[in-house]
């Protein structure tokens, strides 16, 4: 473990004699073993106290996902459920939190909806993508509010270190799907860049089973997707830069509940659709002003709108909100030991909906310290932030961290950590549906994490920890949200990564137990057992590879009437490197073709799964032009 910390300078030093910090960031995001979320600094993942995963972009061609929910479903202790389709919005559970209680990012800025706290990750085109990380275990004193559970964080696509690389890419799958991206990314000693722009297309699949007629068409899904990111090096010590993604498109969806009118209590059939655009942009600074401090200026805006239309009525809705922020932070290394990291957070959201809010704006700001000691037997991290909320008041979060290496291959980890998130506009303000007089969700969390290193080739990182939650926010018998409902989540979750042979082998598990304290009932939607496995060898120009995904039983609801039955699934996957330019990919995704649902849905008072994409199967070519 200590071989990591050593070579971490190393690899991020320039090509020049002298020292630089320029491009630092932009070269660690290609380093799996190297970790940026955690405490908003580049760091060894060995030197992290969170409990992360990194997928790097050669990950993400390797096992070749058709989305970001893809990759999060082998995280272990992370699970996603889904209501069908491609353009469905995802639930996703970190720790067994719901998903309002993380947080998502992307290049820093949040990008989750303020009225309802969904993060619609499944609208992040994957091929925009140069890194996805996974923590696990709140990070409230970094981050403020909506880490309880974790963050996501997903940086867009880098330039290159020189010369101009143009890239293509065209794709053909089952139920008519098409997949097209053109790129071109270039760079010298001062300037890197990436421009990308994708264009994905699918006919989909029929999502309910039982239903209304006009729900029997397949739902169509559109997404288009422009990625830039641009950073130049003023100086040795100073760079500026600048990030974009934009999606948007068109999502059809099924509605087995129909539209009820109350004043003719009749409810009408629809054929719904959403426009919708996941946008942000980010701007930064960062300075090494002496040989002890670092500052990094980031200044971004991130937009989430949306638009449901109904092919059969007159019918819409929108549902807007905006973003601005201002992130400030400064890493000071004291002394050989000692290390501390200050900063300031500011945001403001903003909405605009066809639907009156009593309120349509809040800010946020917030102040955190993080102090770090490394000693010879053991370190510490100890980490205090407050929050200021125009809505909900303030907010203390508290986080420490003892590390005892037990020997150069063994690390043990005790960490305790609070979290809290603030209530969306949804919740204080939806029109009859809401509680201006919500106070926020609490979190308290313990954590011992065990890091070895087996073998050269093989290391195993696992976790207990449990998570106790007050003052959840759950709708009561008047149809209002509530500060009632309490919850202790236990778990364990395991990842052992490994060379057998040959054979690149990624193992994770996790059990949970997450149950809400007052009834004992488990949470909706989490199952207790999980499993992701992934088997890859590379044979010269060949490459093959295997997924299994096992998950049990669950319950669609808090009183755990309606079960969801556990399933596997079994994936395969092959690529074959024609020339150093063009490259062929094939894949087929659930294999035995497994019927499942993750989510139940009502229809003439019996409970029906939404139906998930049986077997398929996806063509790609990508063309890299060589200079």
């Amino acid at each position: 473990m200590q071989l990591s910390r050593l070579a971490l300078p190393l690899l991020l030093l320039p090509a020049s004699p002298a020292f630089a910090d320029a491009f630092e960031r932009d070269e660690a995001l290609k380093l799996p073993d190297v970790l940026i979320s955690a405490n908003r600094q580049v760091e060894a993942r060995n030197d992290s106290s969170a409990a992360n995963t990194v997928f790097t972009r050669n990950d993400i061609e390797r096992l070749q996902p058709q989305s970001v929910t893809d990759l999060l479903q082998r995280v272990p202790g992370v699970q996603v459920a889904q209501t069908g389709g491609r353009g469905s919005q995802p639930g996703i559970y970190i720790r067994g939190t719901q998903s309002a209680q993380s947080l998502v990012l992307v290049d820093g800025q949040r990008i989750g909806n303020a009225t309802s706290g969904d993060s619609n990750l499944q609208h992040l085109n994957i091929d925009q993508i140069e890194r996805v990380e996974v923590l696990r275990g709140s990070r409230s004193v970094i981050y403020g509010s909506d880490a309880i559970g974790g963050v996501i964080q997903i940086f867009t696509r880098r330039g290159a270190e020189a010369g101009l690389q143009p890239r293509m890419h065209v794709g053909l799958g089952s139920h008519q799907t098409w997949e097209r991206s053109l790129g071109l990314s270039g760079g010298d000693d001062n300037t890197r860049f990436n421009l990308g722009a994708s264009l994905d297309e699918t006919a989909g699949i029929d999502r309910t089973h039982e239903s209304y007629p006009s729900d029997g068409d397949h739902d169509a899904y559109r997404n288009q997707s422009l990625s830039l990111s641009l950073s130049h090096a003023l100086s040795d010590d100073v760079e500026v830069g600048a990030n974009l993604l934009d999606n948007r498109g068109k999502n059809e969806f099924d509605s087995p509940f129909g539209r009820y009118d109350y004043r003719t209590d009749t409810t009408y059939q629809q054929q719904p659709y959403s426009d919708f655009t996941v946008s942000s942009f980010s701007g930064y600074v960062d300075a090494r002003l002496n040989e002890r401090w670092k500052s990094r200026l980031e200044l971004g805006h991130s937009e989430n709108r949306d638009k449901t239309l109904d092919k059969l009525s007159d019918e819409r809705s929108v549902f807007n909100t905006y973003r601005d922020s201002v992130n400030w932070q400064n890493d000071l290394t004291l002394d050989a030991r000692n290390s501390l990291i200050l900063g300031g957070d500011w945001y403001e959201d903003r909405v605009n909906s066809s639907t009156a809010f009593d309120e349509d704006s809040r800010w946020n700001r917030a102040a955190f310290i993080q102090h770090r000691y490394q000693a010879d037997s053991f370190s510490t991290e100890l980490g205090l932030r407050r929050d200021q909320n125009q809505q909900f008041g303030g907010q203390n979060s508290w986080s420490g961290t003892l590390t005892v290496p037990v020997n150069p291959d063994n690390d043990l980890l005790l960490s305790y950590s609070e979290g809290f998130r603030a209530p969306t506009f949804n919740d204080l303000y939806y029109p009859d549906f809401s509680n201006p007089d919500l106070k926020p969700e609490t979190s308290k969390s313990y954590e011992l994490q065990w890091r070895s290193q087996l073998s050269d080739s093989s290391r195993l990182e696992a976790s207990l920890y449990r998570t106790d939650l007050e003052d959840a926010i759950i709708f009561g018998s008047n149809s209002r949200p509530q500060n009632v409902a309490s919850a202790r989540i236990n778990g364990f979750e395991a990842a052992l990564k490994q060379e057998l042979y040959g054979w690149q082998s990624n193992l994770g598990v996790a059990v949970i137990d997450p149950r809400d304290r007052d009834s004992g009932h488990t949470l909706a939607r989490r199952a207790r057992r999980t499993l992701s496995w992934d088997l890859d060898r590379q044979f010269d120009r060949l490459g093959l590879g295997a997924s299994w995904q096992a998950v049990s039983g669950s319950y669609d609801d808090l009183n755990n009437q309606h079960a969801l039955g556990g399933y596997g699934l079994l994936g395969l996957r092959s690529s074959w490197a024609l020339s150093r330019e063009i490259k062929l990919d094939l894949k087929v995704d659930n294999l035995l073709d497994k019927d499942y649902s993750r989510v139940l849905y009502s229809h003439d008072n019996s409970q029906y799964g939404y139906r998930e994409e049986g077997r398929a199967w996806m063509f790609g070519v990508t063309w890299t032009p060589q200079p």
